[in-house]
């Protein structure tokens, strides 16, 4: 998820357009994203132990939901798969905020060096990817441990497809939700890794691409909205998830409609470009409506959100269904 103004702005002197962008390379991106990848492990190993610890005093949502996952001590991998789905969001979420800010209007004293903040995007962008990955091999992990008894080849085929084949899983919200997710890590891959080939492919084509990545970040959100069942009910955790996307909904708006690149603002259509004015326009009108339907959700409540139900005997089933 990187910013699509690296190259700088329309209005930048020619010979800074024409200047060589091949610095920023993948092997040293990885080597920068080490602090920030290290930031990531301690965030999943705090939302690990709440999640334990939750399922531990019977207050947890997701015991609420598949009251036979009552014993962390079994489930650990799924309570880590989900520990790495929620800080996925989070780096997935301060990513887009850094991409929206660079590539949106430029305050006139910035307080940190845009080259700074373009490394930090770059690198942020590397870690979520490999936070998404993570989430989804635990989740197939799980899968594999809870078909014990079965043999090897059937359990390894059954979590693979499972958690990494579109359509493969049949059951419960799953069916909507997985999906979902697999676009989400199979969108950023290679919408992240683009950045690096921009020299190939060309910078106008890798920004017309980039643009793509935000719907990485729906994706994601709606898959931890519809599967996440710690966001199930009405409590923090989901209050949470809504609340955060107010700033990613404010900078979109911001960025529609006063982008970095002179080429992009929506100034009066001329001749012979009345479809991309009026393509543009029609963008920074659908957002501008989604801040507001967003703010009037936060402000009601009515998110969808289920009620929690009551305690009920264990059952058995399938390890992963909250739908």
């Amino acid at each position: 998820m990187l910013p699509e103004t690296t190259h700088g702005s329309d209005d930048a002197p020619a010979r800074h357009r024409r200047r060589p962008s091949g610095r920023a390379t993948l092997g040293a991106d990885l080597r920068g994203a080490l602090p920030d990848a290290a930031a990531a492990v301690a965030v999943t190993a705090a939302v690990f132990v709440l999640l334990y610890a939750r399922m531990e005093a019977g207050t947890s949502a997701t015991v609420a939901v598949m009251p036979f996952m009552d014993d962390p001590g079994t489930y650990w991998m799924y309570l880590l798969s989900q520990a790495f789905g929620w800080s996925a969001l989070l780096w997935a979420w301060g990513t887009v905020v850094l991409g929206l800010a660079l590539s949106g209007p430029r305050p006139a004293t910035p307080p940190v060096h845009r080259a700074v903040l373009e490394r930090w995007h770059r690198t942020s962008s590397l870690t979520t990817t490999a936070l998404m990955a993570a989430h989804a091999l635990l989740f197939a992990a799980e899968l594999v441990r809870y078909e014990a008894g079965a043999p090897w080849a059937a359990r390894l085929w059954g979590g693979f497809a499972d958690a990494f084949v579109p359509g493969w899983y049949d059951s419960g919200t799953g069916r909507v939700a997985i999906p979902l997710g697999q676009g989400a890590l199979y969108l950023a891959i290679p919408l992240g890794l683009l950045f690096y080939l921009r020299h190939r492919i060309g910078p106008a084509t890798w920004r017309r691409l980039h643009r793509f990545v935000i719907a990485v970040y729906v994706l994601s959100v709606w898959h931890t909205l519809l599967y996440g069942t710690n966001v199930w009910y009405g409590e923090w955790p989901r209050t949470a998830v809504w609340l955060l996307q107010v700033p990613v909904a404010l900078l979109l708006l911001a960025r529609l409609l006063r982008p970095a690149r002179r080429a992009e603002r929506l100034t009066a259509p001329r001749r012979g470009r009345g479809a991309s004015w009026a393509a543009r326009a029609a963008g920074r009108a659908a957002a501008a409506g989604a801040v507001v339907a967003l703010l009037a959700v936060v402000a009601s409540g009515h998110d969808g959100g289920r009620e929690r139900p009551a305690p009920g005997p264990a059952t058995g089933g399938h390890g992963h269904e909250p739908g």
